[in-house]
């Protein structure tokens, strides 16, 4: 009898859920239809603003070519990529008008273009937009102490549509690594859309990093010692990954900076036959013109690192890479020397970080002999480069790194982190010769330094000299070369931006 009554519930269970069904699809297909009228008359709204911000003082209808990079003010490698793209384009498309979205609100346009020259000798031909975005808070890593990864990304969908909504140009390149921005531009914005990635926001490198439990910078020690809270986190990353292949393979072109990210964005985005490698810019004539300095055995020796304040670049192993080498200064009868940290605060996060590595550097008695040099000009930026004995660089897996190329151009040797785009394309033989050094932990860097400067002056000359000839691929011509190669295809149907 329990059984026959037990039975009977879940008959009738099974037809309350049915009767369920029909309204269910009819409530479900009608929000459907009303999400596409809104997503349509959104499109159809855009169209038009598209077409009055596409109409010049002639009447006639120039293509608008925009830029997202909402850091465009800093001084990184990132940013010379922005500006040596623009004024490769200008010169292939004069009657274009050309657009930069950034969240630099603090400053004004002619202000950001005089940073441009000064910190990286860009001066463009033609005339820039610049839309400030006022949300670009939302994307600040610091406005999400957990889920930093989803938060940066969601929030990077409203700061395209703020940027969307006050200019919809004809062709849209991500230049700054917001592929969440990408679907918007192209499926509301009518745009062709194309990327340059710099780094993957996601990498299988760093689903290992979770998988195995090791602790990093973006890998609390808290969560490496907990098995659940390992494997949420792991499932979290790969939902993420599946996510950022989805909005990156929108994209109607890709262009990576590295052999290291081509491999990460062909396993993640899968669209292989519209990406490729585009080396980015650097100024190496600048510094090849620098004459190598004759050394001399009593002088100080400067160690020199060129990067942001970002933690990813890990300054703090080198200052206590430099500890140890001090320690092993006084027995190994080494030469004064001196290491001067050179990079770019964006904000008060990088300039809490200097600080912090400022009390590092006290902590371990080396104040004296470490420098910090913020936001310099070009020129006090060659000084240094050109008097400097050792380039030291320690982002593990760093994705290109211009900042080395510098350095091995100007004639120093570099002393770089053994995985990324160091390992896979810059610290590489050059005809069979040494063009630098690769290490890793903090007791190699040390051991490397010590080795480098117990060489002659003749067995440096002769890495110095190769290095310099191996970086010539990365000059800004090349650059200049293969990006209007790459981006070619969105340009296919711009008739007026041709010349």
């Amino acid at each position: 009898m329990a059984a026959a009554e037990r039975g009977w519930c879940l008959c009738e269970l099974l037809r309350f859920f049915y009767s369920l069904l029909l309204p269910g699809l009819f409530v479900f297909g009608t929000l459907c239809v009303c999400l596409l009228i809104v997503l349509w008359s959104l499109r159809l709204l855009l169209q038009r603003k598209k077409k009055s911000a596409s109409s010049s003082k002639t009447g006639k209808n120039q293509t608008v070519i925009a830029f997202f990079h909402p850091y465009c003010n800093a001084g990184g490698g990132g940013e010379r990529v922005l500006w040596c793209a623009l004024r490769a384009l200008q010169k292939k498309y004069p009657e274009a008008l050309y657009v930069v979205y950034t969240g630099d609100a603090n400053v004004n346009g002619q202000q950001i273009l005089e940073g441009a020259f000064r910190r990286f000798n860009i001066r463009l031909t033609r005339p820039v937009k610049f839309v400030f975005l006022r949300k670009r808070y939302l994307v600040e890593d610091s406005l999400y102490p957990h889920f930093t990864l989803l938060g940066q990304s969601l929030g990077s969908i409203f700061l395209g549509w703020e940027a969307l909504m006050q200019c919809v140009p004809d062709v849209y390149i991500d230049s700054m690594g917001y592929a969440f921005t990408l679907p918007l531009f192209k499926y509301l914005g009518g745009c062709r859309v194309g990327s340059y990635v710099h780094y993957p926001t996601i990498s299988t490198d760093m689903l290992s990093v979770v998988k195995n439990q090791n602790v990093g910078f973006n890998n609390a020690a808290f969560i490496t010692r907990n098995p659940f809270l390992s494997k949420v986190k792991l499932i979290y990353y790969y939902l993420f990954a599946f996510m950022y292949g989805l909005v990156g393979s929108c994209s109607d072109i890709v262009m990576v900076n590295s052999s290291w990210t081509l491999n990460h964005i062909l396993s993640l985005w899968k669209v292989g036959n519209c990406t490729n490698i585009v080396y980015p810019p650097c100024d190496v004539q600048t510094f090849l013109d620098l004459p190598l300095h004759e050394e001399k055995a009593t002088s100080e020796h400067l160690l020199v690192s060129i990067g942001q304040f970002r933690p990813e670049k890990n300054h703090p192993l080198q200052i206590r890479a430099f500890a140890k080498l001090l320690n092993k200064k006084e027995s190994e009868s080494l030469p004064p020397l001196k290491l001067v940290l050179i990079g770019g605060c964006r904000n008060q996060d990088d300039e809490l970080r200097v600080n912090q590595l400022r009390r590092l550097a006290e902590d371990l008695g080396v104040q004296e002999d470490v420098e910090f040099k913020i936001n310099i000009p070009f020129d006090e930026l060659k000084n240094y480069l050109s008097e400097a004995t050792i380039g030291l660089h320690t982002m593990w897996n760093e994705h290109f790194g211009i900042g080395i190329v510098e350095c091995m151009a100007a004639g120093m040797i570099v002393l770089a982190h053994n995985s990324g785009g160091p390992k896979l394309d810059i610290v590489v033989p050059h005809h069979g010769e040494r063009t630098g050094f690769l290490a890793e932990s903090e007791e190699a860097y040390a051991e490397t330094m010590a080795h480098i400067l117990s060489m002659s002056a003749e067995q440096r000359l002769q890495i110095r000299n190769s290095a310099r000839a191996s970086v010539s691929r990365f000059s800004d011509q090349e650059f200049e070369e293969t990006f209007l190669l790459s981006v070619e295809r969105l340009f296919q149907k711009c008739h007026t931006c041709t010349n």
